[in-house]
């Protein structure tokens, strides 16, 4: 039989608190409400007991993040669980063996921490030791090898369907680093395989977690194992002013990209050799200069693509066209002793059309029998006329291999980027408007006739202005030249790209701005 539940009794008075139930009260009150106040702050946090345990947060800027590299020989999928944990598409994946040259890097979140993820190219053994191929796996499985002594944890990569003499060769060369090291078992998807995943233990694994990284069969218990005993005590939290300039390098094979990546880093990060086509993904590297953090994107090399042939090569230039819209200032590598060519027209167009602050780059200047600064001045003349309308972007000569010319290169960079991040306040963009008006005024016929009313700076990084006249389609495009001429001379902008777009208008200026205030 159920309790009938007792009705208050309201005849009674009410009874009256202690002081010491009224003080315990109040701080129960204010840390409910401290609580409620976090809980409010960050529409993310979904509990109390999450407010007090989240530490790092994906929008915002780590450093000293701890480093994990992926290693195993070709073909096993390390770039394609890159991608995955990364969730780019950042690294080349291709049947093709050994696709992977340079360390591919990322800054990921694991487990929700974030981490250094380093994708390296395949342990490989078996070869055709009187082909250039040969040379190139050697120069692989060195940057392999020194990337792997910097790491806080390898993750060794391992194939289900066969273990190989490369597997076992690499398996021993890890030995020094045993304690850093934890063994994955790939293309087990759905259960397949992975009975012949646990062979691997004859190694000495104490675990070994087998996964799918094209299907992501078990990829979060790996996640947890990959961060787990990692040192996160030293990373600090950055802020948006800390975020890099990023500076891609571009331009045609052997052009020496990956040797002035390597001058500037002053590392080893890029393969290195006159085997064209030698980088293939996109190789990130940083360094300090002048107080700036600078990331530098090193670019395969971009043919023809007439000459582009295999898959691998098609990809290695998308990506590296790609980098464009990641990066601030782009650096079009020139071989000073092979001129100019059609090819770097086009790279130029390409970055012209993005809003990037360009650098063209002679370099191996050091190989030319005339080196004076009457060479230098010719040399300029015969690009810029070459580039009409790109005669603006400085020319920089420089030898990468012998490191001469760096300084005034980075000096030139850091010029251009503070360009493309300067903003104009309104009124000082049409008092400059209304001058450049009166010492050139547009052209009036009968055919054409058209007033400019005002200007307004709509955007930064790329630098863009938006013209408002009473008929856009009768300015002719000589007028637009004009005043993108004036911009650039008169509001600092000498050195970069500046797109103009007209727009209708029938209000004047003045009468707007005085609308607004």
């Amino acid at each position: 039989m159920t309790k009938k539940k007792r009705k208050p009794d309201f005849s009674k008075p009410k009874p009256i608190a202690t002081v010491e139930q009224t003080e315990e009260l109040e701080d129960k009150t204010e840390q409910n409400e401290a609580t409620e106040e976090q809980i409010s702050d960050g529409d993310e946090i979904e509990s109390k007991r999450k407010v007090r345990t989240q530490k790092f947060f994906p929008d915002k800027i780590y450093f000293n993040l701890p480093l994990i590299v992926i290693a195993g020989r070709p073909n096993v999928g390390k770039s394609t669980l890159f991608n995955a944990l990364t969730h780019t598409k950042r690294a080349i994946t291709d049947p093709t063996p050994g696709v992977t040259r340079d360390p591919v890097e990322g800054t990921c979140f694991i487990a929700g921490k974030p981490v250094h993820l380093v994708d390296t190219g395949g342990y490989k053994l078996t070869r055709d030791m009187q082909s250039r191929e040969s040379e190139m796996d050697d120069l692989v499985v060195e940057k392999t090898v020194q990337t792997l002594r910097k790491a806080d944890r390898i993750l060794l990569l391992l194939d289900a369907t066969e273990i190989t003499a490369e597997d076992e060769e690499l398996i021993l060369r890890l030995r020094p680093w045993w304690n850093k090291l934890i063994a994955a078992v790939n293309k087990t998807e759905g259960g397949k395989n992975e009975h012949l995943a646990f062979n691997y233990m004859q190694f000495g694994f104490n675990d070994i977690t087998p996964i799918s990284a094209a299907h992501g069969d078990n990829i979060p218990l790996l996640c947890e194992k990959m961060v787990a005993g990692l040192d996160f005590s030293k990373v600090t939290e950055g802020t948006e002013q800390e975020l890099p300039i990023r500076i891609a390098i571009l331009g045609k094979p052997n052009t020496g990209k990956s040797t002035l990546s390597n001058a500037l880093t002053h590392t080893e990060a890029s393969i290195v050799s006159d085997y064209a086509g030698t980088t293939r993904d996109v190789v990130e590297g940083s360094f300090r200069y002048n107080g700036r953090d600078i990331q530098i994107l090193d670019t395969a090399g971009i043919r023809r693509k007439s000459k582009v042939s295999d898959n691998v090569e098609y990809y290695s230039v998308n990506r590296a066209i790609k980098t464009l819209d990641e990066c601030d200032v782009v650096f079009i590598m020139i071989d000073a002793k092979e001129g100019l060519s059609e090819q770097d027209k086009k790279i130029t167009s390409l970055a012209f059309e993005r809003g990037r602050g360009v650098i063209f780059v002679l370099n191996k200047w050091d190989l030319l029998e005339d080196q004076s600064n009457k060479a230098i001045r010719d040399t300029q003349n015969w690009i810029q006329t070459m580039f009409g309308h790109m005669n603006w972007a400085p020319i920089v000569p420089l030898s990468a291999k012998n490191r001469d010319g760096i300084k005034n290169l980075m000096n030139t960079a850091l010029e251009l980027f503070e360009q493309l991040n300067r903003k104009v306040d309104t009124a000082s963009l049409n008092l400059a408007l209304k001058d450049w008006l009166f010492k050139y005024p547009p052209p009036a016929t009968k055919a054409i006739h058209f007033k400019i009313r005002y200007i307004t700076q709509t955007s930064i990084n790329p630098v863009n202005f938006l013209i408002f006249a009473t008929r856009p389609d009768n300015v002719p495009g000589s007028y637009v030249s004009y005043l993108k001429n004036r911009i650039r001379e008169d509001l600092g902008f000498d050195n970069i790209p500046v797109q103009i777009e007209m727009k209708a208008s029938r209000q004047k200026w003045q009468d707007r701005n005085e609308k607004e205030n």
